[in-house]
């Protein structure tokens, strides 16, 4: 919003702004490896941003030798010179935020309406929506990306162990993915592995390893019936022999939440349900990589409970009879957040385009999620087709809004140029 000509230093050097380098959100200068030319000369290094000069001071940068690289102070105001550790004064360039800037700022930051920026929504240009759309798409994605990268990290590097890690955590549908997640920790698939064929087995460790296969678990309204009924029991005797075998150590049962969940959202109908995907050969790395279409990778997560959860929720507890499959909403939520992200993710790390074109093509196909971020989009003028566009619109949501991050938002950009009517 400044004019890229007529910058001067505070003792009248000419300034020009080559490249502003890197915005730095942790400690240390604002912004790494800025290229400015000065008084004619490229300096190359930090640049520090403060309302006044002094605050170089009252922040104590003076001390501090992460600021000796500083090549150029952005200042609100030029109160004082400043100067390094090292001793050496840094150059000044002072900039005034015009008053109709500020004026919008203050509105975005003290408007009680959401989202602030509401006013101006309507009025924005396509190719404006559109480009922040896919900004934030891609944005949405690459911090999924960091979060399987730190789950390739915890599993020793296997990409295997990730995707099911990622699949479970997502089996937790919000409420329970943390849990989910620690759960597919405890699960060690290469010991799973010498057991696939046998669908009780694999049900074993996955109910044993989630702390589930313990009387202390199960409601004590519900524990004789567990026990009388003999499938508990099974399952708890076989799970003993493998834990044995395999030295497996199951998580607390305390980390499950049940508290206003859903039956079918239930740990022991979603375990049950990915027992049986696992069984099927279905919930492998390679297997998502095989789905070029989406109707082959819906079918890939397609699944149901085995016969003894088709009649309960919890163990002891009796119910009308329900395959209970994984439902379409349930696997468009799980493409949108597992195999999508994985795919981008894998395509990165192998550095196959094709899988990433393949991830995008996906949240094009698939409709739009619908929840209060989304209605309140749609509310101020959005429109809202595609799973694309509703990722997108989360991650608008939750890194800008709710951080107040107007400064980087284009939409925010575009109400800080906004002339108010007389």
């Amino acid at each position: 919003m400044w004019p890229a000509t007529g910058l001067q230093t505070t003792d009248g050097r000419s300034v020009e702004v080559l490249d502003p380098g890197l915005h730095n959100r942790n400690a240390g200068p604002d912004f790494f490896n800025a290229k400015v030319k000065i008084g004619g000369t490229l300096w190359v290094g930090n640049v520090e941003i403060h309302d006044r000069s002094s605050h170089w001071y009252q922040h104590g940068h003076h001390t501090d030798a992460n600021y000796n690289n500083v090549v150029l102070h952005v200042v609100g105001e030029a109160d004082r010179d400043v100067q390094t550790l090292k001793g050496d004064f840094v150059p000044q360039l002072c900039l005034t935020v015009p008053p109709s800037v500020r004026e919008n700022y203050e509105e975005l930051l003290k408007t009680d309406s959401y989202p602030p920026c509401y006013r101006i929504i309507p009025d924005l240009t396509r190719l404006t929506v559109h480009s922040w759309m896919a900004a934030l798409q891609t944005e949405r994605l690459e911090q999924k990306t960091i979060a399987i990268q730190q789950r390739v990290k915890q599993a020793n590097g296997s990409w295997e162990d990730a995707y099911f890690m990622t699949l479970a955590r997502n089996y937790g549908f919000g409420i329970n993915g943390e849990a989910f997640e620690e759960w597919a920790r405890h699960i060690p698939l290469q010991a799973v592995g010498k057991h696939r064929d046998d669908l009780f087995q694999i049900e074993a460790i996955f109910m044993g390893q989630a702390g589930l296969l313990t009387l202390e678990a199960i409601p004590e309204r519900y524990q004789q019936d567990a026990l009388n009924e003999g499938y508990f029991a099974k399952l708890r005797n076989e799970y003993q022999y493998l834990a044995h075998k395999f030295s497996l150590q199951p998580m607390d049962y305390h980390r499950w939440r049940f508290l206003r969940l859903r039956p079918q959202n239930f740990p022991h109908i979603r375990i049950s349900q990915l027992a049986n995907l696992y069984y099927q050969r279905q919930a492998g790395l390679s297997q998502l990589m095989d789905c070029a279409d989406m109707v082959s990778l819906s079918e890939r997560l397609h699944t149901q409970v085995t016969p003894y959860w088709e009649t309960h929720y919890t163990f002891g507890s009796e119910s009308v009879r329900n395959a209970k499959h994984l439902s379409p909403f349930s696997i468009n939520l799980l493409i949108i957040n597992t195999c999508v992200p994985m795919l981008f993710a894998y395509g990165r790390h192998t550095c196959r385009e094709e899988l990433c074109d393949r991830a995008f093509d996906f949240l094009e196909q698939l409709k739009a999620e619908q929840n209060h971020i989304i209605r309140m989009w749609q509310a101020c003028g959005l429109e809202v087709k595609t799973a694309g566009d509703s990722q997108a619109l989360i991650q608008l949501k939750k890194e800008y809004c709710d951080r107040k991050d107007c400064l980087r938002c284009r939409i925010g950009y575009e109400y800080l140029k906004r002339v108010h009517s007389s």
